[in-house]
Parts: structure tokens; sequence; C-alpha cells
């Protein structure tokens, strides 16, 4: 080993001293947690393994090869540039959780079995939800609340599956798995709550807008791509994940346009776009697999960038629904530029980072589809290029049109302040520079490629797309059929089990606790009755005895009931009359003579 430190425990253990500094120093110790983790990464080569025993197993806690080291560098880098962003906030509770978040999903992509992987898989949860009950409003507590049920749910359904396929299989190797048995199909869902799959999908719609300004540019770093990553390293080929991630890609579209709250908006948009990478993980290409995987890179950085800046606009303004925003161009320049920065990278302007991702991706489906016995991936296709234009419409001009243009809602406030300026500049300039140097992304990539997003059919491809998407934004909203922003809630798929989840604990406290009553009160009197009865049983025999052979022959009437009460107290008391002791003795004389 060229270095002794997981890149988990690097920021797990080091954000726990967190709240034992002050001031400048602790702004200082935050950015140098990323720095510090970054450096040891680089003295993680591919191929570097670190193991541990565990009982009659080998976990392999750190695993290093292309694929986990990528994912490792971009999550160094945003982790970096999101801990800028917060500099300005006090909540030392935000901050441990971001570092244990952020370190959870280090120990994820860089787990080498599968019982190291579920560990830290379930560590994200934990650390997400604290980002989300840091905001301390009732809508965060509630929404973090039911983001934890659905990921709990997820894990159990993961773990499950990893025993069976060690039952099976007597493995733990994070190696490919084929869909086939009980335990794949397990492995499979469980990884696909965290992707975020369609009707899987609300947790993230519903827990992201809730969470602190700057836990939402965390959320939105880690757990989706952490998903995308489990994918590409156990399920890249699975075809069946070609339709869910063009189902991811599509549907999101339709809410984002209707959707008021803007970070909502952004949460749909994220789930479009790990569609992409999620059909190119199920079309298991190297070209695929590198477009995903590029396409994850670059997501993290204009998400980030795009949820940085309304997170910026909502820390000035206090507001985040469109209705009520607007003319914020006057006020926060900077902020709209580095916005606007965001939304061409995800609309994948050429010289933007999306275009030299999103393209390798297109491009890989439409040489599968030449491939015989291939040709539905055509319309694989044409299903991805409606996505990219969707996604412009309401990324790449909804939100900026809607937050610093549009109608000018009066709002006179400052800039953003510096921290969050660089922040935001860190990851505007990134998005740039890869859009403009895109071999630097590429020589990281899972496989070498020699793909070239820069030709002629690429970008007039692309750029007639944008501009014929933004004539028909523009059409649709000085004709007035461009849907009007609401304060209203829209209606998911969540709404199947909270409505349904509602209807059947009204029916089963209808029907079952009426039931449970009425059985606890039979078994309680039963109980009653058998204690009461014990606990005088033998004298109330012996008095029964009594009464019925000998008692009743010599004493009649007052007296035999006195008789009675007399000897009823003396039992009770433990005091027997001679005769009862010597016809015990007897009886125990005689058995021991009949047993020999």
């Amino acid at each position: 080993m060229t270095s002794n430190y997981l890149p988990a425990l690097v920021f797990m253990l080091g954000g726990l001293l967190i709240p034992f500094l002050r001031g400048k120093a602790k702004s200082i110790y935050m950015m140098l947690i990323p720095v510090v983790g970054f450096i040891n990464l680089l003295g993680l080569p591919a191929g570097e393994s670190m193991f541990a025993s565990f009982g009659d197993f080998n976990l392999v806690l750190l695993s290093i090869d292309r694929l986990s080291l990528m994912f490792g560098y971009i999550f160094h880098i945003i982790a970096f540039i999101t801990v800028i962003y917060i500099l300005n906030f006090k909540d030392n509770v935000e901050f441990v959780a971001g570092f244990f978040y952020a370190g959870a999903a280090l120990g994820t992509i860089f787990a080498g079995d599968l019982f190291t992987f579920f560990v830290f898989w379930e560590s994200l949860t934990v650390g997400s939800v604290m980002l989300i009950w840091s905001r301390k409003t009732r809508a965060a507590q509630e929404a973090g609340l039911r983001y934890l049920l659905v990921h709990a749910f997820g894990g159990l359904v993961l773990l499950a599956g990893i025993v069976f396929h060690y039952t099976e299989t007597g493995s733990l190797a994070m190696s490919q798995i084929t869909l086939g048995n009980l335990s794949s199909y397990l492995i499979f869902f469980g990884i696909g709550i965290n992707c975020a799959w369609p009707l899987l999908h609300p947790w993230l719609t519903d827990a992201y807008p809730e969470a602190t300004i700057g836990g939402t540019v965390f959320l939105s770093a880690f757990t989706t791509k952490t998903a995308v990553y489990a994918l590409a390293r156990l399920y890249p080929g699975t075809e069946l994940l070609i339709w869910i991630g063009v189902g991811m890609a599509a549907f999101p579209i339709f809410y984002a346009v209707i959707e008021n709250d803007l970070r909502r908006v952004l949460a749909y948009s994220l789930i479009n776009q790990v569609g992409f990478m999620v059909v190119g993980i199920g079309v298991g290409t190297e070209l695929a697999i590198n477009g995903a995987c590029a396409h994850a890179f670059n997501d993290i950085l204009f998400k980030g960038l795009l949820f940085m800046s309304m997170g910026a606009v909502m820390y000035r303004t206090g507001k985040i629904n469109a209705t009520d925003l607007g003319g914020l161009y006057k006020s926060m320049p900077w902020t709209c530029l580095f916005c606007i920065v965001g939304a061409a990278s995800i609309s994948a302007f050429p010289l933007f980072s999306g275009f030299v991702s999103k393209s390798m991706v297109m491009s890989a489906v439409a040489e599968s589809s030449h491939i015989p016995g291939q040709g539905i991936l055509t319309a694989v296709w044409l299903v991805l290029l409606f996505a990219a234009a969707g996604v412009f419409h309401h990324a790449g001009i909804k939100i900026p049109f809607f937050a610093f243009f549009g109608h000018d809602a009066g709002h006179r406030v400052k800039e953003a302040p510096l921290n969050m300026l660089i922040a935001m500049g860190m990851a505007a300039f990134l998005c740039i520079f890869i859009g403009t140097f895109p071999k630097f992304l590429y020589n990281v990539l899972p496989y070498a490629t020699d793909y070239e997003p820069y030709t002629i059919s690429h970008v007039l491809t692309q750029t007639e797309l944008l501009f014929f998407s933004a004539l028909a934004f523009a059409l649709l909203l000085l004709g007035g059929i461009y849907p009007a922003e609401q304060r209203a809630l829209n209606i998911d798929s969540d709404w199947i089990y909270r409505k349904g989840g509602k209807a059947a604990y009204a029916f089963l406290a209808n029907t079952l606790n009426p039931l449970n009553t009425r059985s606890e009160s039979v078994v309680m009197s039963v109980a009653r009755g058998t204690a009461d009865f014990f606990k005088d049983a033998y004298a109330r025999i012996y008095l029964f005895i009594s009464v019925n052979f000998w008692l009743a022959q010599d004493i009649k009437g007052k007296r035999l009931e006195l008789k009675k009460q007399r000897l009823y107290k003396q039992l009770l008391e433990g005091v027997f009359p001679i005769g009862v002791g010597a016809a015990i003795a007897v009886s125990f004389i005689g058995l021991v003579f009949a047993l020999t």
C-alpha cells in the first residue's frame, strides 16, 4: 500500500472534529479535509487494495480501479467546492452530516466486496437524512422521515439480495451479476431505489427541495451517482436498464415544466440526467459505459452549480418558487451568469461540459442500433433526443428565465456572499474547461477512448436541436400556451403510497383495533379467573373433599359453615390438619415401594 488511509475515513472522522473549532480555523480545517483526501487518493493508484478480517469473512475495504478512481476524483472535487459554498453557515450538524455523507459515498465506490459496500451504502442514508433534517422545518422533518423509510426499505431489499447471493455463490465479490435469480433481482431493485427509477423516485423530488441550502448541493452529488456507479460495476450491459433509463429520461420533463418550486424542477431534472447514464450502462459497450460515467462526472458539476445558484437566490430572497421570483439579474448578476453556465452545460451546448458527455451516450446508442437485432435502439435514440430537448426547456431556459428575468418581482437584494460566488465560479469554470478540453475528462474514464465530440455532425445536430427548442419555448410563451406557473402541489407517484398508506392504516385501525380490544378483554378475564383460582386452589380442593367426605358427616348447619371458614383460613396460612400430613407421608412411602 502506498497509503494507509481509507478515503472514506478521511472525511467521516475528519468531520467529527469540526464542532470543536471556531472562526477561521474551522473554515480552513473544513477546506483542508477534501484537499488532504484528494492527496491521499492520488497515492492510491489502480490495483491497490486493503483487506480486513471480519469473523470468517475477508473483507476488501478498498479496491482501486479506473472506474472507482474516476468517481473518487469528482466526489473530492465537488466536496471541496461545496465546503467553500457553505462556509458562511453556522450549523455544525450540517457540516458533520455533509462530511459523513461524502465519506460514505467514497466508501461505497471503493468497496471491494458486497458487505463493505452495503455498510457504506446504508451510511449514505444516515448522512443524507441529517442534511434534510438540519433545515429544522416541519416540511423537512416529514420529508426526511419519508426519505428514511424508503431508503431503509431499499437497504433491507439490498441486504436480502446480498445474503441470498452469498448463499448461492459463496462469494461477496463486487463483480458483474447477471439477472436471472432472486438474489440478482433483489440487489438490482435495492440499487434502483437509490437511483430513483420511475415510480420509485418520489423520495428525491420530495426530500431534496426540503434540505438545507448547502445540503441540497451535497445530495445532488452523491446518492444517485453512487447508484450509477453500482450499476456500472454490477450490471453493465443489462438490457432492462435501457428501458428503465428511457423512462427516467422522459417522464420528469412533464413534471418539471409545470413545477413551481425551482429546486424541485432541478430535482426532476436530476432524474432526467441520470436516465441518460442508466441507458448507457444498459447498452454496455465501452463507449456507452464511458459516456455514462463522463455524464455522471459532468452532472455532479453542472447540477451542483444550478443548485448552488438557486440556493444563493433562496439565501438572499427567502423565495424559491417561480411565481415569487424574477428580475434578479439586476441585483445578482454574477449568480445569474453562473446559473446560465450551468443551464448551458446541462442543455449540452457546444463548448460546455454536458455536450462532451451526453453526445457519447447518444453516439453509443446510435452505433448499437445498427447491430443486428438491436434496431429497437433507434426508438431509444429518438426518445433520448426528445429528452435532451426537454431538459433545455425546463432546466436550460425555465430556471434562469423565471429566477432572473421574466417579470420583475421587485426583489432588491445583495449579491450572493463571496464564498458562494467563489464556489459557483469554480464549478462554472470546470463546466467550460471540460467542455472545451474534453480530453482531460476522457483520460480518467474507465476505458481508453479516442472519441471526438466536436465533429460537424454532432455540433450541427445539437445546435439545431437547441435552436428549435428555444424557438418553441418562445412561441409557446408568447402565444400563452406555455403552462403558467401556479402555486400548487403536483401529484406524483408517491400519492399512491401516501394515500394508500393512510387508507390502509385507517382500515386496520377500524377493523383490527376493536378485535384487539375484545380479544384483550377475553384473555384478561380468563387470566384473572385462572389467577384467582390457582392462588387458593389447593385450599378449595381440600375443603371440597373435607366437606363432602367426612366433615359434613359430623357437623351440620351453621357450625359447618364456621368450620369451613376456619379450615379455609388455616389452609391459606399453610396449616394442614394432622390427617392430611399423615396421608401425604403414607402416599409418598407407598410410591417409593411401588417404584423399587
